[in-house]
């Protein structure tokens, strides 16, 4: 069976999805909408701007997102999912890709959950950091144990967590987690604290823009990070994706539990080949590819 995946936040660099907008109409077309929807020209950033330009968490978002759609609605008949799964802006992207959200509603969530997230970053100083080589229950009662907001926010692959919280709580839990032996318990380049409590209000300006957003029918289940089981219910997967900013991002589990409902194959659709790389490494049998059109 086969698993297309798609990444999310990071997976950027200069020049993403130029050859798509070059040699296909589609995708011409799609870029051209999706640069009137956004109001600005996020194609001219995409295509020639510097990595600076394209970390600026209003365009990282939806430039991901839209290397990923616009490469799987290009991908036309051959893209046949049996299940779909997003790393977190990535699930916008499966969401997409698997007809429960159209192409502008999806464009727009996108660039609503940027902004909203970009303002709750503003209110607290806070920080994220990967943590590498030590069990996630020992990070997890680490961070339980930490005076503050810290909390384990992204389970990539294992041995591979990274936590997310105010500023002095995170950087105080790396000191402890190196202590534990921790391989390396390092404070991430990032806007603030994802996938943690601090999150809250952009889930609070998020949710209501979901909550009116038509979800229709998967062509495919979706693995969800909050819950990691299939999904294909419009109302639950609404549910789920609304928690998603406050809740931790449970990667593993999901590839975890795609492989034992019959995924064999992941290809990974978007910018990168960051989660070949993870999902290789929670299971080393599984075989992994790039989407190419």
């Amino acid at each position: 069976m086969k698993a297309y995946v798609f990444p999310g936040q990071g997976a950027q660099f200069s020049g993403m999805g130029k050859d798509l907008y070059e040699k296909s109409a589609l995708a011409k077309e799609l870029f051209d909408k999706a640069n009137d929807i956004l109001g600005f020209s996020i194609t001219d950033i995409m295509f020639t701007g510097s990595a600076e330009d394209l970390k600026q968490t209003r365009v990282t978002q939806p430039a991901v997102f839209l290397h990923s759609v616009i490469l799987s609605k290009v991908l036309g008949d051959s893209f046949k999912p049996d299940m779909v799964a997003g790393h977190s802006l990535g699930e916008f992207s499966a969401l997409v890709a698997n007809k429960v959200l159209d192409f502008e509603d999806g464009l727009r969530l996108v660039s609503k959950r940027a902004l909203a997230m970009q303002h709750a970053c503003e209110i607290e100083e806070s920080t994220m950091a990967a943590v590498l080589g030590l069990e996630d229950e020992m990070v997890e009662a680490i961070c339980a144990d930490t005076k503050g907001i810290v909390v384990a926010a992204n389970y990539n692959c294992p041995g591979q967590l990274v936590i997310s919280g105010e500023q002095l709580a995170v950087e105080k839990a790396c000191e402890e987690l190196k202590e534990r032996g921790a391989r390396r318990a390092m404070i991430l380049p990032v806007g603030g604290a994802f996938h943690s409590p601090l999150m809250e209000p952009a889930r609070e300006e998020l949710a209501a823009a979901i909550e009116n957003t038509k979800f229709s029918n998967p062509i495919c289940p979706i693995y969800q990070n909050v819950t990691t089981f299939a999904v294909t219910d419009p109302s639950e997967i609404k549910e789920n994706l609304i928690f998603q900013l406050t809740a931790p991002v449970k990667w593993t589990q999901s590839v975890q539990n795609m492989i034992k409902d019959g995924a064999t194959e992941f290809i990974e659709v978007g910018p990168g080949k960051v989660l070949q790389g993870l999902v290789k490494k929670i299971d080393r049998s599984a075989e992994v590819s790039s989407a190419e059109f």
